[in-house]
């Protein structure tokens, strides 16, 4: 073990090849991918989703909503120059993929999406036939 390996710690990537994806995205080229970290919160109309997706712009983004699976895919648009020697590099150069299941509840035309400084939060609407409703007693 060099010196550099001792200092700093090996982390798993969590790098998938093209075979294990889903089959949302299997039919692109996207090489290695990882999936980025993200969360979720819930209110009565909508679901929020935050993803973080470090050195992505909005040219490098897709999402797509298709047979109850949300997925966001993430390509970083920054390359290492050809003169640089890499020692250590804390994000693989890897596509960001995430898909999530859901159960039709979600009203796709509502959906909203903002990405900035590589957080994308995303407003999932409820549809209005799971949302909770009061009932007037006569």
């Amino acid at each position: 073990m060099n010196l550099l390996q001792s200092l700093v710690p090996s982390f798993n990537r969590n790098t998938t090849s093209p075979a294990r994806r889903n089959s949302a995205v299997a039919d692109r080229d996207l090489g290695p991918t990882v999936r980025p970290s993200y969360t979720l919160k819930e209110t009565d109309d909508a679901y929020g989703a935050t993803v973080y997706l470090p050195g992505v712009t909005k040219e490098g983004l897709e999402i797509d909503a298709e047979n109850g699976v949300l997925t966001v895919v993430g390509r970083r648009s920054w390359k290492q120059p050809e003169t640089w020697t890499s020692l250590y590099r804390e994000t693989p150069e890897a596509t960001f993929v995430l898909s999530l299941r859901h159960d039709q509840s979600i009203d796709v035309d509502k959906t909203s999406a903002e990405l900035r400084d590589g957080v994308l939060r995303l407003s999932l609407p409820k549809s209005e036939a799971i949302k909770p409703r009061k009932i007037a007693v006569a």
